[in-house]
């Protein structure tokens, strides 16, 4: 019988699941050349659908927070990836987020008061390693402006999982999730707009079900499921499971696309599960430590989830 925390693990390691499948998507179903329309339909669709089906809107506070936590879980996230996307070969881009939950760790110490173990930093560093055998060509080429979008998306990404985890909403997952959705997508909006320019005149249908997918499954069904996870579980363990996308990307791109997958490839995956396996494992009594009552910061502010 699985306890409630391996329940609630699984459910949450759909979501970077789910993004893993991206690449495949937009290679196959949408049109060349359009990375940020992908990054706006993905986003603002998917959160006014959200906001519509739970008719909550942000009060107080909120408004700002729900901004904040927009910016960096999905506007500058998204418009930094695609500047690495764009400058860089895709190992390179991942390999440089692979550090994402090192910087969770090293966040969440200082803002939530969570333990940064030694077995939680050699398995954030095992995590890389395996990325970098599953993804990294030996000849990949390096771009300085790359690096740093690449960079700069895994340090607002992280930021942003730990405000999520410290900033605890009052109201439902789905209206908070669809917050964040719609305030990230319209800061792309323009972006989107200026460096584009106007979405195709024509869409194939087959561009229509690629972004219909995007929207409901990779955005309102994945995030739900990712900001669910962070409203049970420590930052650190579910920033961990974002390891599982670049995994999920080279098995659909293997099994999907023809693509091969070489021996070194396979030992990097069974190093990335390890190291997933190694950041979740708990002793009874758990890895997170809270201070006393009489010592620790107020939490008044501890909000909602992640991107």
């Amino acid at each position: 019988m699985l306890s409630n925390r391996t329940r609630v693990l699984l459910v949450t390691a759909l979501a970077p699941a789910i993004w893993g499948t991206t690449y495949a998507v937009t290679t196959s179903f949408l049109p060349p050349g359009r990375p940020l329309l992908a990054a706006v339909v993905r986003a603002l669709p998917a959160g006014l659908l959200l906001v519509a089906v739970t008719r909550r809107l942000p009060t107080g506070a909120w408004w700002w927070r729900a901004l904040v936590l927009g910016a960096l879980n999905i506007g500058a996230f998204f418009a930094l990836l695609f500047v690495a996307a764009y400058r860089l070969p895709g190992g390179v881009a991942a390999t440089v987020g692979a550090i994402a939950p090192l910087l969770t760790a090293g966040l969440s110490a200082g803002l939530l008061g969570e333990r940064l173990s030694p077995r939680t930093v050699i398995a954030g560093a095992a995590g890389v390693a395996g990325v970098s055998l599953l993804v990294l060509q030996a000849d990949a080429r390096l771009d300085f402006v790359g690096v740093a979008a690449a960079l700069g998306g895994t340090v607002v990404m992280a930021t942003g999982v730990v405000l999520s985890k410290r900033w605890a909403s009052p109201a439902p997952l789905l209206a908070t999730t669809g917050w964040q959705l719609v305030a990230g997508g319209a800061l792309l909006l323009p972006v989107a707009l200026f460096v584009e320019g106007m979405p195709p005149p024509s869409l194939t249908t087959g561009n229509l079900a690629g972004y219909a997918y995007l929207t409901i499954v990779g955005s309102a069904l994945a995030y739900a499921l990712w900001f669910r996870g962070l409203r049970e579980l420590p930052a650190t363990d579910v920033a961990f499971l974002g390891l599982l996308s670049p995994t999920v990307a080279t098995t659909v791109g293997w099994l999907a696309l023809g693509q091969s997958l070489s021996a070194a490839q396979m030992v990097g995956g069974l190093i990335v599960l390890g190291a997933l396996a190694a950041a979740q494992k708990h002793t009874p009594s758990g890895t997170r430590i809270r201070r006393p009552r009489t010592h620790s910061r107020p939490n008044t502010s501890a909000l909602a989830p992640r991107s």
